[in-house]
């Protein structure tokens, strides 16, 4: 059975945007194959976990529909499934490790591990640790029997090449002279990510590791440990890092980096993983709008390119307002009222306006900007009315008389009204536009005057006269 992964850290306020994409691309291969999608939580950075982190980041997953088969909160035969509460295990299996010389005790202080990388450094040499305790094991278990603090470093051999399939790039190598001793357990009895991912994917009997390019040199690591447990290694792929318009990588100090800011924005859960697909992959029709169904018929990791793809929020922002121009009114008319929840928006209003801003929309948080007058009297105006008052005095008095209050009859009586005052359409609608809405921009006027009613047109323009 396919079994796949994503394992957030919660040190940050969210989940990463790009930590998303990996999370979709694990959803569909294990949706695509009838496999299972397993969420598991690496908690045992103590000194960086922020509170309500592990919490936002299940709920902007399921808000997403990336529900996990397997999770803290869906429980599963293979939990715990939060590494602070798998202590014992990685204990026991550290254990292993010292015992058959794959790892060794170290109780070196900060201060000489620093020097001996800096005296690299100087001597133009990889700054890694020199091994110095792994030929005093006897005298370094005395050290620790007398109280003093100590690690747990895997035993990396001196010149090997570790040589792994990876199914996006291909055959990797990388030869051990360039690995650290890697510290596998620390000394508040914590693993590191490097002992803590091989254990856990290994009992969680996870198949495919997909995780982001920057882990691709600490896969070696990993094999080793994998090998020192006489354990069958799962397939690896490092998809691309999603990458800036200008190339850069996305950081949290250049751009909105947490995935549930996106959905704050107003853009649907479906148009940003339609776009996340597109990063590295292309559809084998060259589509660019598809769903989440048709992605898993289609989607494979071979077709994913290595080279960084660019992450652009206004090619997000066109597909989203593609997105939103598809929905049916009910369903556009419900996503704007629970968005605008706290607002209570007149369901009629909105239900009416709907048809004049689709197609302008190309996020959610942007209605009340197009349409919020139609709820609201204009507290400002983007125009001085102050030698127009004797003209709209006329304005109100002609639509007073108007009897049926169409969109088209109130059009065709301005349009006379415009003409026999000998004034250019233009101008005229312009002025009226600003007068109900504040703004020279607006959805379809006449439109905006029937749902207004026409009570409240008039006594716009009384407001302003």
């Amino acid at each position: 059975m396919i079994r796949t992964r994503i394992a957030p850290s919660p040190t940050g306020t969210d989940i990463h945007i790009g930590n998303l994409y990996t999370a979709y691309l694990n959803w569909t291969l294990a949706k695509k194959h009838g496999g299972k999608f397993i969420v598991r939580i690496e908690d045992t950075d103590r000194t960086r976990r922020i509170e309500g982190s592990e919490e936002k980041i299940l709920s902007t997953l399921n808000a997403f529909g990336l529900t996990p088969d397997e999770s803290v909160e869906v429980g599963g035969k293979f939990g715990p499934y939060r590494q602070s509460e798998r202590l014992d295990i990685y204990k026991k299996y550290s254990k292993i490790l010292l015992d058959n010389g794959s790892a060794y005790l170290c109780t070196c202080s900060r201060t000489r591990l620093e020097t001996v990388r800096e005296d690299m450094k100087v001597n133009k040499q990889i700054p890694k640790y020199d091994k110095y305790c792994l030929s005093r094991q006897e005298a370094i278990k005395k050290e620790i029997e007398n109280g003093k603090e100590h690690v747990v470093r895997l035993n990396v051999p001196e010149d090997e090449d570790v040589i792994f399939q990876d199914i996006i790039r291909g055959e990797v190598k990388i030869n051990t002279g360039n690995l650290d001793d890697q510290v596998l357990m620390k000394s508040d009895g914590y693993p590191t990510y490097h002992l803590a991912v091989v254990i856990d994917d290994y009992l969680m009997k996870i198949s495919h590791v997909i995780r982001a390019e920057e882990w691709i040199s600490s896969t070696p690591k990993h094999i080793l440990i994998y090998k020192a447990f006489g354990w069958e290694l799962p397939k690896f792929a490092h998809v691309p890092i999603l990458r800036n318009p200008d190339k850069s990588k996305l950081s949290k100090r250049k751009n909105p980096v947490w995935a549930s800011w996106y959905l704050e924005q107003g853009f649907l859960p479906s148009a940003v993983l339609n776009y996340l697909a597109l990063m590295g992959w292309s559809h084998p029709e060259g589509k660019e709008i598809f769903d989440a169904d048709e992605f898993a018929e289609v989607f494979t990791l071979e077709r994913i390119q290595p080279v960084g793809p660019v992450f652009d929020v206004k090619k997000l922002e066109w597909m989203n307002g593609q997105y939103i121009m598809k929905l049916e009114i009910s369903n556009l008319k419900f996503l704007i009222s629970n968005f605008y929840k706290d607002k209570n928006l007149d369901p009629n209003i909105l239900e009416k306006s709907i048809p004049l801003v689709r197609e302008r929309l190309k996020k959610l948080n942007e209605y009340l900007d197009i349409a919020g007058f139609l709820f609201e009297k204009p507290s400002s105006y983007e125009k001085d009315f102050s030698g127009e008052k004797e003209l709209l005095k006329k304005v109100a008095d002609k639509l007073e008389s108007l009897e049926s209050w169409k969109a088209d009859e109130i059009g065709n009586l301005m349009q006379d009204f415009a003409t026999s005052e000998n004034i250019p359409f233009g101008k005229f609608f312009m002025m009226l536009r600003v007068v109900l809405s504040g703004k020279k921009i607006t959805p379809p006027l006449n439109d905006s005057m029937e749902i207004l009613g026409k009570e409240e047109c008039i006594a716009r323009i009384k407001n302003v006269i």
